[in-house]
């Protein structure tokens, strides 16, 4: 019986080239699976069903494109944003949280189709390998993984070669190794960018890597921005224009729900007109190297801020310090590809619980390289105008602070009354 594969497809050289090399190497029937998470299938000069047919021409027995980008917003977004999730502090885990999520349809398509095995296109130096075997392990432990472009050995040169060979259509050329291109990556979530004269960590990356951060020549000096919440989930946008006249504003000018894949497409867009929402980062990957890795992700970074800003003012002060101790760990499992590790899914009920009281309202001024939050306000925010204020409205019972400080510090006191501190000349503890 012949062997079927399914193969996560990106439409790129190395996934198209392993259509061919697949059918070759195993004598098997390939099914490509491209996922469509918001990404831009214009990258590789083609559209959906374009890139849909470049899998076949390639030798795929079946080609299928899934519009996952609702279901990505929903399921995968989110839970990221309940955790303010952002690996090392700076990156909001683009590329891993669609991973899992694009895994899952090869496994469901191996499934209907009786297919014995899943390939994906990542490579041996990578974090994305991990992140597919691991996810289609833990979803159909019996499924074998391959990983075409770990195996082979072929330079980039050679793998044009090999798909000028097989008449693959590519839009590639042969160049030096010095010439190497840059290796993109992008969904909703934003857009990851690595190698060329990014591996030197010591260059500036230039500005013609980016397309979603350039400064807008139609901008006025700075906008604001509202964004609605409701448990946690954001639901709408409004702005106060500051574009010129001949450009139209991308953003809707009431309070009105807006969909999650719109807010994000929406907010990437207004907030990336002012040139904000860059990472330049040395990251730590779970194969144990440090890449330099560059990243454009206006939306993620500007929700998270926001989000994060709503629970200060609406969480309790425990509560808000235990749930901050959790998020790097969840960011930490995501990327380390456990997207379906029950620790991970643990994490998640305990955030989805915090969420209840996550509604109102955050402003954030967006200016030259530059957002940040003014304001904010919630239904539920523990904010007391009366508790905070050093007015006449003061109503903070002052005489019960004296009593709180002296027993809060009681055991602090006894120890030292206990052990008299040696101090040096200069006055502190030896």
């Amino acid at each position: 019986m012949t062997k079927k594969i399914v193969l996560a497809y990106s439409g790129g050289l190395d996934t198209s080239v392993a259509v061919r090399w697949l059918i070759e190497e195993y004598k098997a029937e390939v099914i490509a699976v491209a996922v469509d998470v918001g990404q831009n299938p214009n990258w590789h000069h083609s559209d959906w069903e374009a890139l849909r047919e470049r899998s076949l021409k390639a030798g795929a027995a079946q080609a299928i494109v899934v519009d996952a980008k609702e279901e990505f917003a929903r399921d995968f977004i989110m839970p990221a944003l309940a955790a303010n999730a952002l690996y090392e502090g700076q990156y909001p885990l683009v590329s891993a949280l669609s991973r899992p999520l694009i895994a899952k349809y090869l496994v469901e398509e191996a499934g209907k189709t009786g297919a014995d095995a899943i390939a994906h296109g990542s490579t041996a130096k990578g974090n994305d390998q991990v992140r597919f075997e691991l996810s289609v392990r833990a979803l159909n432990p019996r499924l074998e993984v391959l990983a075409p472009a770990r195996t082979w050995g072929m330079t980039r040169a050679e793998s044009i070669e090999y798909a000028n060979r097989f008449d693959i259509p590519i839009f590639q050329t042969a160049t030096s190794d010095n010439a190497t291109p840059y290796s993109i990556d992008e969904n909703l979530w934003g857009r990851a960018i690595e190698c060329g004269i990014l591996e030197d960590p010591w260059q500036e990356p230039p500005e013609d890597i980016f397309s979603l951060t350039g400064l807008s020549s139609d901008l006025k000096e700075s906008s604001v921005i509202t964004v609605g919440f409701e448990q946690g989930i954001p639901v709408s946008l409004q702005e106060r224009p500051v574009l010129s006249k001949k450009q139209v504003n991308p953003l809707t000018s009431n309070d009105e729900p807006i969909g999650l894949v719109d807010l994000i497409t929406k907010l990437t867009t207004v907030i990336g007109m002012f040139g904000w929402g860059r990472i330049d980062m040395v990251e730590n990957r779970r194969v144990g190297i440090k890449s330099r890795e560059v990243y454009e992700c206006p939306a993620a970074l500007a929700l998270i801020m926001a989000h994060k800003d709503l629970e200060s003012l609406v969480l309790e002060r425990d509560l808000l310090h235990f749930k901050e101790s959790l998020e790097q760990r969840w960011a930490e499992l995501v990327y380390d590809g456990m997207w379906y590790s029950p620790l991970k899914e643990a994490l998640d009920q305990f955030f989805i619980s915090t969420q209840r009281w996550v509604t109102g309202r955050v402003k954030l001024r967006l200016s030259e390289g530059r957002c940040v939050v003014i304001g904010r306000d919630s239904p539920s925010g523990m904010y007391d105008m009366h508790l905070a204020t050093y007015g006449k409205d003061d109503t903070f019972r002052h005489q019960d602070a004296e009593g709180f400080v002296r027993l809060w510090g009681l055991g602090l006191t006894t120890w030292a009354t206990a052990h008299p501190p040696d101090t040096n000349p200069s006055g502190g503890r030896l």
